[in-house]
Protein backbone atom coordinates (compact mmCIF):
# COMPACT_ATOMS: atom_id res chain seq x y z
CA UNK A 1 0.00 0.00 0.00
CA UNK A 2 1.21 3.45 -0.57
CA UNK A 3 2.02 5.76 2.58
CA UNK A 4 -0.09 8.46 3.66
CA UNK A 5 0.36 11.59 2.42
CA UNK A 6 1.00 14.02 5.90
CA UNK A 7 -1.79 16.52 4.57
CA UNK A 8 -1.40 18.23 7.57
CA UNK A 9 2.34 19.25 6.39
CA UNK A 10 1.21 19.78 3.24
CA UNK A 11 -1.61 22.18 3.50
CA UNK A 12 -0.66 23.51 7.08
CA UNK A 13 -1.52 22.14 9.51
CA UNK A 14 -4.87 19.94 8.40
CA UNK A 15 -6.49 22.65 6.24
CA UNK A 16 -6.27 24.84 3.31
CA UNK A 17 -3.39 27.18 3.92
CA UNK A 18 -3.55 30.75 2.60
CA UNK A 19 -1.10 34.10 2.89
CA UNK A 20 -3.83 36.35 3.23
CA UNK A 21 -5.23 34.95 6.89
CA UNK A 22 -8.45 36.60 8.56
CA UNK A 23 -6.79 37.75 11.37
CA UNK A 24 -4.69 39.69 8.92
CA UNK A 25 -7.82 40.97 6.98
CA UNK A 26 -9.28 42.38 10.19
CA UNK A 27 -6.45 44.33 11.10
CA UNK A 28 -6.01 46.10 7.51
CA UNK A 29 -9.24 47.10 7.42
CA UNK A 30 -9.70 48.26 10.57
CA UNK A 31 -6.21 50.43 9.11
CA UNK A 32 -7.91 51.88 6.50
CA UNK A 33 -11.09 53.07 7.80
CA UNK A 34 -8.89 55.33 10.21
CA UNK A 35 -7.41 56.51 7.64
CA UNK A 36 -10.61 57.80 5.82
CA UNK A 37 -11.83 59.11 9.17
CA UNK A 38 -8.78 61.51 9.88
CA UNK A 39 -9.57 62.50 6.09
CA UNK A 40 -13.34 63.15 6.27
CA UNK A 41 -12.50 65.47 9.49
CA UNK A 42 -9.70 67.48 8.35
CA UNK A 43 -11.93 68.08 5.26
CA UNK A 44 -15.20 69.13 7.76
CA UNK A 45 -12.47 71.60 9.39
CA UNK A 46 -12.30 74.85 7.77
CA UNK A 47 -9.17 75.88 6.16
CA UNK A 48 -6.46 78.50 8.02
CA UNK A 49 -3.21 78.20 7.05
CA UNK A 50 -1.49 76.68 10.24
CA UNK A 51 -3.68 78.85 12.04
CA UNK A 52 -6.73 77.20 14.56
CA UNK A 53 -10.06 78.86 14.21
CA UNK A 54 -10.33 81.61 16.45
CA UNK A 55 -14.15 84.40 17.21
CA UNK A 56 -13.36 88.08 16.65
CA UNK A 57 -13.90 89.70 19.95
CA UNK A 58 -16.79 92.10 20.47
CA UNK A 59 -15.13 95.51 20.20
CA UNK A 60 -13.30 94.22 17.18
CA UNK A 61 -16.62 93.83 15.47
CA UNK A 62 -17.68 97.45 16.61
CA UNK A 63 -14.66 98.98 15.50
CA UNK A 64 -15.39 97.69 11.95
CA UNK A 65 -19.08 98.48 11.73
CA UNK A 66 -18.10 102.26 13.24
CA UNK A 67 -15.60 102.01 10.34
CA UNK A 68 -18.18 100.96 6.94
CA UNK A 69 -20.79 103.43 8.67
CA UNK A 70 -17.91 106.33 8.75
CA UNK A 71 -17.46 105.76 5.08
CA UNK A 72 -21.45 105.34 4.14
CA UNK A 73 -21.96 108.75 5.67
CA UNK A 74 -18.61 110.75 4.00
CA UNK A 75 -20.34 109.15 0.42
CA UNK A 76 -23.54 110.73 1.38
CA UNK A 77 -22.28 114.29 2.37
CA UNK A 78 -19.81 114.25 -0.53
CA UNK A 79 -22.93 113.86 -3.25
CA UNK A 80 -24.59 116.80 -1.26
CA UNK A 81 -24.40 120.43 -2.38
CA UNK A 82 -23.48 122.64 0.51
CA UNK A 83 -27.17 123.95 0.92
CA UNK A 84 -28.19 120.34 1.57
CA UNK A 85 -25.15 119.68 3.91
CA UNK A 86 -25.75 123.16 6.14
CA UNK A 87 -29.52 121.66 6.05
CA UNK A 88 -28.72 118.50 7.31
CA UNK A 89 -25.99 119.43 9.76
CA UNK A 90 -28.94 122.07 11.06
CA UNK A 91 -31.67 119.39 11.62
CA UNK A 92 -29.01 116.59 12.96
CA UNK A 93 -28.59 119.48 15.99
CA UNK A 94 -32.03 120.34 16.52
CA UNK A 95 -32.64 116.55 16.59
CA UNK A 96 -29.49 115.88 19.11
CA UNK A 97 -29.66 118.95 21.18
CA UNK A 98 -33.27 120.43 20.94
CA UNK A 99 -34.19 124.02 19.65
CA UNK A 100 -35.94 125.34 17.04
CA UNK A 101 -35.07 126.37 13.12
CA UNK A 102 -36.23 130.15 13.30
CA UNK A 103 -33.04 130.17 15.99
CA UNK A 104 -31.01 129.27 13.12
CA UNK A 105 -32.53 132.69 10.08
CA UNK A 106 -30.06 135.09 9.87
CA UNK A 107 -31.59 138.68 10.06
CA UNK A 108 -32.10 140.58 6.97
CA UNK A 109 -32.39 143.85 8.69
CA UNK A 110 -28.75 145.31 7.64
CA UNK A 111 -28.83 143.87 3.77
CA UNK A 112 -27.95 145.81 0.87
CA UNK A 113 -28.38 145.16 -2.11
CA UNK A 114 -26.44 147.16 -5.12
CA UNK A 115 -29.94 149.44 -5.98
CA UNK A 116 -29.84 150.57 -1.85
CA UNK A 117 -26.12 151.59 -1.91
CA UNK A 118 -26.64 153.82 -4.97
CA UNK A 119 -29.88 155.03 -3.64
CA UNK A 120 -28.26 156.06 -0.38
CA UNK A 121 -25.06 157.26 -2.04
CA UNK A 122 -26.43 159.03 -5.25
CA UNK A 123 -26.11 162.63 -6.18
CA UNK A 124 -27.69 164.47 -9.19
CA UNK A 125 -24.27 166.71 -9.55
CA UNK A 126 -21.59 165.86 -8.29
CA UNK A 127 -19.13 168.20 -7.19
CA UNK A 128 -14.91 168.24 -6.51
CA UNK A 129 -15.68 168.15 -2.80
CA UNK A 130 -18.17 165.42 -3.07
CA UNK A 131 -15.43 163.59 -4.77
CA UNK A 132 -12.50 164.05 -1.34
CA UNK A 133 -13.43 161.02 0.62
CA UNK A 134 -14.76 158.77 -1.42
CA UNK A 135 -15.71 155.08 -0.11
CA UNK A 136 -16.40 152.22 -2.35
CA UNK A 137 -20.55 152.89 -1.69
CA UNK A 138 -19.61 156.62 -3.22
CA UNK A 139 -17.64 155.24 -5.77
CA UNK A 140 -20.56 152.88 -7.28
CA UNK A 141 -23.03 155.74 -6.91
CA UNK A 142 -20.40 157.96 -8.98
CA UNK A 143 -19.92 155.53 -11.62
CA UNK A 144 -23.73 155.03 -12.28
CA UNK A 145 -23.87 159.04 -12.33
CA UNK A 146 -21.36 158.43 -15.56
CA UNK A 147 -23.45 156.70 -17.10
CA UNK A 148 -26.53 158.71 -16.81
CA UNK A 149 -27.12 161.25 -20.21
CA UNK A 150 -27.29 164.80 -18.50
CA UNK A 151 -28.83 166.42 -21.54
CA UNK A 152 -32.28 166.95 -20.98
CA UNK A 153 -34.14 165.42 -18.14
CA UNK A 154 -37.27 162.97 -17.19
CA UNK A 155 -39.86 165.28 -15.17
CA UNK A 156 -42.77 163.75 -12.54
CA UNK A 157 -45.61 166.45 -12.67
CA UNK A 158 -48.00 164.47 -10.84
CA UNK A 159 -47.86 166.93 -7.74
CA UNK A 160 -47.76 170.15 -9.93
CA UNK A 161 -50.25 171.79 -8.32
CA UNK A 162 -48.21 171.52 -5.04
CA UNK A 163 -45.25 172.90 -6.83
CA UNK A 164 -43.19 170.37 -6.60
CA UNK A 165 -41.08 169.01 -9.16
CA UNK A 166 -39.06 165.95 -9.65
CA UNK A 167 -36.47 165.95 -12.23
CA UNK A 168 -33.52 163.02 -13.57
CA UNK A 169 -31.46 162.56 -15.88
CA UNK A 170 -32.01 160.26 -19.14
CA UNK A 171 -30.30 156.40 -18.97
CA UNK A 172 -29.25 154.65 -22.41
CA UNK A 173 -32.98 153.48 -23.17
CA UNK A 174 -34.32 156.81 -23.32
CA UNK A 175 -32.04 158.22 -25.15
CA UNK A 176 -32.39 155.55 -28.03
CA UNK A 177 -36.31 155.60 -28.01
CA UNK A 178 -35.76 159.52 -28.03
CA UNK A 179 -37.99 160.08 -24.85
CA UNK A 180 -37.12 163.35 -23.48
CA UNK A 181 -35.71 164.55 -26.21
CA UNK A 182 -38.40 163.70 -29.58
CA UNK A 183 -41.27 163.04 -27.09
CA UNK A 184 -42.50 164.85 -24.04
CA UNK A 185 -40.19 164.72 -21.25
CA UNK A 186 -42.99 163.88 -18.56
CA UNK A 187 -42.57 160.18 -17.95
CA UNK A 188 -46.43 159.64 -17.70
CA UNK A 189 -46.45 161.51 -21.45
CA UNK A 190 -45.22 160.15 -24.67
CA UNK A 191 -46.99 162.80 -26.97
CA UNK A 192 -44.66 164.05 -29.78
CA UNK A 193 -46.61 167.11 -31.23
CA UNK A 194 -45.96 170.86 -30.38
CA UNK A 195 -43.24 169.97 -28.07
CA UNK A 196 -40.97 172.97 -26.14
CA UNK A 197 -37.86 173.25 -24.54
CA UNK A 198 -37.87 174.80 -21.03
CA UNK A 199 -35.17 175.90 -18.71
CA UNK A 200 -35.99 175.38 -15.11
CA UNK A 201 -33.68 176.33 -12.27
CA UNK A 202 -33.96 172.92 -10.33
CA UNK A 203 -34.10 173.53 -6.47
CA UNK A 204 -33.43 170.61 -4.34
CA UNK A 205 -32.44 169.41 -0.89
CA UNK A 206 -29.53 166.63 -0.89
CA UNK A 207 -27.69 164.59 2.06
CA UNK A 208 -29.26 167.81 4.05
CA UNK A 209 -27.96 170.83 1.81
CA UNK A 210 -29.70 172.44 -0.66
CA UNK A 211 -28.62 173.03 -3.54
CA UNK A 212 -29.63 174.59 -7.60
CA UNK A 213 -29.31 172.98 -11.19
CA UNK A 214 -30.25 174.79 -14.40
CA UNK A 215 -31.56 171.92 -16.41
CA UNK A 216 -33.59 171.46 -19.55
CA UNK A 217 -36.41 169.76 -20.74
CA UNK A 218 -38.92 169.38 -23.89
CA UNK A 219 -42.87 168.74 -22.82
CA UNK A 220 -46.42 169.29 -24.84
CA UNK A 221 -48.95 171.76 -24.21
CA UNK A 222 -50.69 170.12 -21.24
CA UNK A 223 -47.19 169.48 -19.63
CA UNK A 224 -46.21 172.76 -20.28
CA UNK A 225 -48.84 174.06 -18.33
CA UNK A 226 -48.41 171.82 -15.84
CA UNK A 227 -45.22 172.78 -15.29
CA UNK A 228 -45.78 177.01 -15.62
CA UNK A 229 -49.18 176.20 -13.26
CA UNK A 230 -47.95 178.40 -10.26
CA UNK A 231 -45.08 181.03 -12.52
CA UNK A 232 -44.08 181.64 -15.89
CA UNK A 233 -40.88 179.42 -16.90
CA UNK A 234 -38.34 180.76 -19.28
CA UNK A 235 -38.67 179.17 -22.71
CA UNK A 236 -36.03 178.67 -25.18
CA UNK A 237 -36.77 179.78 -28.78
CA UNK A 238 -34.03 178.69 -31.55
CA UNK A 239 -33.15 181.52 -33.62
CA UNK A 240 -32.45 179.91 -37.02
CA UNK A 241 -29.38 181.48 -38.91
CA UNK A 242 -29.08 181.52 -42.49
CA UNK A 243 -26.37 179.68 -44.09
CA UNK A 244 -23.60 181.69 -45.37
CA UNK A 245 -22.01 179.07 -47.92
CA UNK A 246 -21.62 179.44 -51.33
CA UNK A 247 -24.27 177.59 -52.56
CA UNK A 248 -26.76 179.24 -50.61
CA UNK A 249 -26.00 182.38 -51.72
CA UNK A 250 -25.90 181.37 -55.87
CA UNK A 251 -29.17 179.38 -55.29
CA UNK A 252 -30.79 182.82 -54.36
CA UNK A 253 -29.27 184.75 -56.82
CA UNK A 254 -30.56 182.67 -59.60
CA UNK A 255 -34.51 182.33 -57.99
CA UNK A 256 -34.35 186.38 -57.76
CA UNK A 257 -32.87 186.72 -61.81
CA UNK A 258 -35.63 183.87 -63.32
CA UNK A 259 -38.03 185.53 -60.72
CA UNK A 260 -37.31 189.06 -62.17
CA UNK A 261 -37.43 187.46 -65.71
CA UNK A 262 -41.17 185.96 -65.73
CA UNK A 263 -42.18 189.71 -64.46
CA UNK A 264 -40.99 191.08 -67.24
CA UNK A 265 -42.21 188.62 -69.52
CA UNK A 266 -45.30 188.95 -68.23
CA UNK A 267 -45.85 192.65 -68.18
CA UNK A 268 -45.06 192.48 -72.25
CA UNK A 269 -47.68 189.77 -72.66
CA UNK A 270 -50.59 191.75 -70.92
CA UNK A 271 -53.20 193.64 -73.35
CA UNK A 272 -54.28 196.72 -73.12
CA UNK A 273 -57.16 197.34 -70.23
CA UNK A 274 -59.64 199.81 -68.47
CA UNK A 275 -57.90 202.15 -66.21
CA UNK A 276 -60.31 200.73 -63.42
CA UNK A 277 -59.64 197.22 -64.08
CA UNK A 278 -56.30 197.00 -64.91
CA UNK A 279 -54.10 197.34 -61.60
CA UNK A 280 -56.97 194.45 -59.74
CA UNK A 281 -56.70 191.97 -63.07
CA UNK A 282 -52.77 192.29 -63.07
CA UNK A 283 -52.61 191.69 -59.48
CA UNK A 284 -54.64 188.80 -59.43
CA UNK A 285 -52.93 187.41 -62.31
CA UNK A 286 -49.31 187.74 -60.94
CA UNK A 287 -50.71 186.06 -57.84
CA UNK A 288 -52.38 182.95 -59.46
CA UNK A 289 -49.43 182.34 -62.08
CA UNK A 290 -47.14 182.84 -58.63
CA UNK A 291 -49.09 179.42 -56.79
CA UNK A 292 -49.07 177.81 -60.27
CA UNK A 293 -45.46 178.25 -60.50
CA UNK A 294 -43.67 177.57 -64.08
CA UNK A 295 -45.50 176.59 -67.32
CA UNK A 296 -44.54 173.48 -69.32
CA UNK A 297 -42.72 175.93 -71.88
CA UNK A 298 -40.43 177.44 -69.25
CA UNK A 299 -39.26 173.43 -68.49
CA UNK A 300 -37.55 173.42 -72.00
CA UNK A 301 -35.96 177.36 -71.94
CA UNK A 302 -32.91 176.42 -69.67
CA UNK A 303 -31.45 173.59 -66.94
CA UNK A 304 -33.66 173.01 -64.38
CA UNK A 305 -33.24 175.18 -61.24
CA UNK A 306 -30.68 173.71 -58.88
CA UNK A 307 -32.71 171.97 -55.61
CA UNK A 308 -31.53 173.11 -52.58
CA UNK A 309 -30.65 170.09 -50.53
CA UNK A 310 -29.16 170.16 -46.58
CA UNK A 311 -25.47 168.87 -46.08
CA UNK A 312 -24.69 166.39 -43.15
CA UNK A 313 -23.80 168.84 -40.93
CA UNK A 314 -26.86 171.43 -41.35
CA UNK A 315 -28.72 167.75 -40.71
CA UNK A 316 -26.74 167.59 -37.29
CA UNK A 317 -27.42 170.99 -36.53
CA UNK A 318 -31.32 170.73 -36.61
CA UNK A 319 -30.51 167.71 -34.51
CA UNK A 320 -28.39 169.61 -31.71
CA UNK A 321 -30.01 172.95 -32.14
CA UNK A 322 -32.00 172.82 -28.97
CA UNK A 323 -29.18 170.24 -27.09
CA UNK A 324 -25.82 173.29 -27.05
CA UNK A 325 -28.22 176.65 -26.00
Amino acid sequence: MEPDLNLVKVHGGGGYDSDFSDDDNLEGTSQLGDKRRREDDLLEKPFQRGKHPKVAHRNVAAEEWDREEARNRRHHLISMNAFERHKKFVSDYILYYGGKLQDFRRSTASDKTDFDVVKNNHRFLWRDEDQEDMTWEKELAKKYYDKLFKEYCIADLSRYKENKFGFRWRIENEVVSGKGQFFCGNKRCDKQEGLKSWEVNFAYVEHGEKRNALVKLRLCPECSYKLNFHHKRKEIKVKKQRRSDGKREESESKRAKTSHRRKKKRKSKEPSSPKGTEDSEGSAKEQSEDEEGPSEADHWKGPAPSVDEKSREEEYDEYFEDMFL
